[in-house]
């Protein structure tokens, strides 16, 4: 299949100074008007004709759900995202491009996507935007994808109003026989068919994690009633495609509860975005709401230490493949500083360990169209356009506004994991009359006090919003000169990649995904699209922030070169989703 380019911004040589002229390359306007022509597709068939061997039959029913009419899933209408209009000068060329389609040329295969989190219904981290952004990629792929996941309450009402009911069913769980209603809610948007699971006495709570007390019963039901689902809906993916310690069980239940039914050929893959959390809870709790058999609490499944049972082992276990969000991260869980007690095990199973690195969205990420930006912009005028948006950013947030001034970026989580500690032990070497700080997220108090104490200190060069906004976040990818990811661990990261594709320079720790995409700056060879330190020592974060500002300050060349460089790389999801494609079709062969 060829590859085609999905970037937003042309792949032209930087220069040493930006054009003036706000007008986007050609490069830019093909690619603006491909997305038009893809946005107007007006269906989305969902076939069960996934391989080439053949029609796959009716699958039975699940051993708990009572007999009922099958409920086939019938071709949909996609709604059409709305877009801005195209400049008049590009409308005949928009024209011309509707008429291009890209023909497949790869197998079919079919994917079932189940997770806890998707945006734009709801989202925590990372995993939400995996899970919208993976399945549209794979479409062009030609995969049919269909994602699963829990209806909370906490869905915004205009997607909970344009939900269509498909059915619904009783499903024993628990180690007693109790049964629980399980109802199946469908919406479809940009291709991919969206399956909500429902239950009230789940998934009523605000917020879609709460504790383990609530977590553990809520996400072995949603597990079971998944596969539940795919059966009563008769849609036999080839790929069951499992996300973090929440859907870790569907491979479990899949070898042990489904053996008697069509899902049973179907491959499981299980990507781990975050190690650290596995769903660890005693035994006893976990054997009643999962209802499986003694045999699987074992050390080689899901028994952890002396007592405990691992929802995210047993799905390590039980699935055919398990994926990381990077290369790098793939080989650091494997030895006990980063494997969270799970090393050994993931050694055990290294055979069937992969690691891809994430993309990110263009419809969402893209600094030439993104309307939540002060100005937009592109490779060709980025020199001057970023300038505008720092300082309508140094405006809003209260901050001294000068040109001059280095400003860097810190927007993430505040927890320990984020490498804020090293951070709170050089602010003050940081900060000095050249430097301002604008920090965005929500966490630990301790570190939530740190930052308003620092704004406190240097007024008007630090700004500390402790919160989570959208729109600053995308203004201040934007208006920033760099953004400080100093990671302990990172099993991949997006936010070195939006800066990357915002023209925003990444000062990132070398570990997971932050080393395999961002390479270090040679002053010697003038290469890189970043700066990197190795160890984990405040030292060493010092020292990388300095080697950047000195390049800022003192060879400005060279870093409006590397920010030209930088927005020049292709981030999309395409060549992750190329990966995963083939993975799935070595998988199925």
């Amino acid at each position: 299949m060829t590859k085609r380019n999905t970037s937003n911004t042309p792949k032209t040589k930087p220069a040493k100074t930006a054009p003036k002229e706000n007008t986007p390359s050609e490069a830019v306007k093909a690619e603006s008007e491909v997305k038009s022509s893809e946005d107007k597709m007006e269906k989305n068939t969902i076939t069960e004709n996934a391989k080439a061997k053949g029609t796959k039959t009716k699958s039975a029913r699940t051993e708990n759900a009572p007999k009922r009419k099958s409920v086939k899933t019938s071709e949909k209408a996609v709604k059409k995202t709305e877009k801005k209009p195209l400049k008049p000068e590009t409308a005949e060329e928009s024209a011309a491009e509707e008429q291009k389609t890209e023909i497949p040329t790869t197998p079919r295969r079919s994917v079932a996507f189940i997770g806890s989190e998707c945006y734009p219904f709801v989202k925590t981290g990372g995993l939400g935007d995996v899970m919208y952004a993976l399945p549209k990629a794979l479409i062009k792929q030609n995969c049919d994808v269909k994602v699963i996941l829990p209806r909370y309450k906490c869905i915004p009402q205009e997607y909970q109003e344009k939900m269509e009911y498909k059915g619904s069913f009783e499903m024993d769980l628990c180690a007693d026989g109790r049964s629980f209603y399980v109802g199946i809610m469908e919406y479809v948007q940009e291709g991919v068919v969206y399956d909500f699971i429902d239950n009230e006495e789940f998934f009523a709570t605000g917020n879609p994690y709460t504790n383990l007390v609530d977590d553990i019963p809520k996400y072995c039901f949603f597990a079971k009633a998944a596969l539940a689902a795919l059966n009563y809906m008769d849609w036999i993916p080839d790929i069951i495609h499992c996300h973090d310690w929440q859907a870790a069980l569907v491979p479990v239940y899949l070898r042990i509860k489904f053996v008697d039914t069509k899902l049973t050929s179907a491959k499981t893959i299980l990507t781990i975005h975050n190690l650290r959390f596995q769903g660890i809870y005693n035994i006893p709790t976990i054997r009643y709401w999962s209802g499986l058999p003694d045999y699987v609490f074992n050390k080689d499944a899901l028994k952890t230490g002396y007592e405990d049972a691992n929802m995210l082992k047993g799905g390590l276990t039980y699935s055919n493949i398990i994926t990381t969000v990077s290369n790098t991260y793939a080989g650091e869980i494997q030895n006990a500083y980063y494997g969270e007690t799970l090393d050994a095990h993931l050694r055990y199973h290294s055979n069937k360990l992969r690691g891809i690195v994430n993309g990110i969205d263009y419809d969402i990420w893209n600094s030439f169209t993104d309307d939540r930006l002060y100005v937009n912009y592109d490779i060709t005028n980025v020199l001057d356009k970023k300038k505008e948006n720092k300082r309508r950013l140094q405006e809003e947030l209260g901050l001294v506004q000068d040109d001059h001034k280095f400003v860097i970026g810190l927007i993430s989580r505040l927890t320990d994991q984020k490498g804020l500690d090293l951070v709170n032990s050089i602010m003050t070497q940081i900060m000095d009359e050249h430097t301002q700080v604008v920090v965005l997220g929500s966490g630990d108090s301790r570190y939530e006090d740190s930052f308003r104490y620092y704004e406190y200190a240097y007024k008007g060069n630090v700004c500390s919003n402790i919160m989570y906004d959208e729109t600053r976040a995308h203004r201040i990818y934007a208006g920033a000169d760099a953004l400080l990811v100093p990671s302990q661990f990172e099993p991949c990261g997006l936010t070195q990649l939006i800066a990357m594709h915002y023209g925003t320079i990444p000062i990132v720790r070398e570990t997971g995904g932050l080393k395999d995409t961002v390479e270090p700056y040679n002053m010697y060879s003038n290469m890189g699209n970043g700066f990197t330190f190795d160890r984990y020592d405040a030292g060493l974060l010092l020292d990388a922030i300095n080697r950047a500002k000195s390049l800022y300050f003192l060879n400005r060349w060279c870093w409006d070169e590397m920010v030209q460089r930088d927005m020049d790389k292709n981030l999309s999801w395409d060549n992750s989703a190329k990966q995963y494609k083939d993975l799935y079709l070595d998988l199925t062969s």
